[in-house]
């Protein structure tokens, strides 16, 4: 294994508190030159905040070492000429989207794409069914996912996450949604890309075992399993199988030469 993508939340932070051991283990990789990506589904904050966050943890990253869905997205529509998207994400985050003309929030008419994120708690019944306004005034009009993920765990539990919508949405307008996130191949691709490192020898560590495990390993990676974050004890009994199950990212550099 030459190179790791890390997950964020659950894995390096829960909330606003580091995982214990988690700022060592980053240090770690950088000491023994192991080149490594932080690749988040999050899409309550904007790249840059994240960057911020992981600075004030005491781990210095820069834009280029953080993937997440929304940079992901905003190059899918531009390639696909995509403008005045819908976009279902906190203001922050949908800044990120500038440079496309977003549609004005309450609009039901005129949207190019409709993108489906982490809207927390912004998510009502009259938002979700604009969103599906939206889509069914076009069968044109694409349905972006940012992310599959279906719940995370804040400090106060778990709450549900974009893919919980995402489902409903393309449940009730018939639709497939174009995936820009985790698990979606390309995204790991992405990832992969930025490490410079070939797939076969790159470890996903995260604390989801369908979006980070099975998705990493689907896309040619190794999948590694913590038991931080929203990890259940059922998550190794099912018909996923991790490449290893650590307690923590702390283990990370005691255990690297059995990975």
């Amino acid at each position: 294994m030459r190179g790791v993508l890390l997950d964020l939340d659950g894995v390096v932070y829960v909330g606003d508190r580091p995982v214990p051991g988690a700022v060592d283990a980053v240090d770690w990789l950088v000491r023994e030159g192991i080149a490594h990506v932080f690749l988040t589904n999050t899409t309550s904050r904007p790249r840059q905040a994240m960057v911020a966050k992981l600075a004030g943890l005491g781990i210095p990253a820069g834009p280029d070492q953080v993937l997440t869905p929304a940079v992901s997205a905003v190059a899918w529509l531009r390639g696909h000429g995509i403008t005045r998207p819908a976009v279902f994400v906190p203001d922050a985050t949908a800044a990120e989207f500038a440079e496309l003309d977003p549609l004005p929030d309450g609009a039901e008419h005129g949207a190019g794409a409709v993108v489906v994120g982490d809207l927390g708690e912004g998510w009502s019944y009259s938002e979700l069914n604009r969103a599906l306004r939206l889509l069914m005034s076009d069968p044109a009009i694409p349905l972006v996912a940012l992310g599959m993920t279906r719940y995370w765990r804040a400090e106060d539990g778990l709450r549900l996450d974009a893919g919980a919508f995402v489902r409903a949405l393309e449940y009730a307008a018939g639709r497939t949604a174009v995936v820009v996130g985790k698990p979606d191949p390309t995204f790991y691709g992405a990832a992969v890309d930025a490490l410079g490192v070939p797939a076969d020898q790159v470890v996903m560590i995260g604390d989801d075992l369908h979006t980070d495990v099975e998705g990493a390993q689907l896309a040619g990676l190794k999948g590694v399993l913590v038991r931080t974050g929203k990890f259940s004890a059922s998550d190794l009994t099912g018909s996923v199988r991790p490449d290893a199950v650590l307690d923590s990212v702390a283990d990370l550099p005691r255990r690297w030469a059995e990975l």
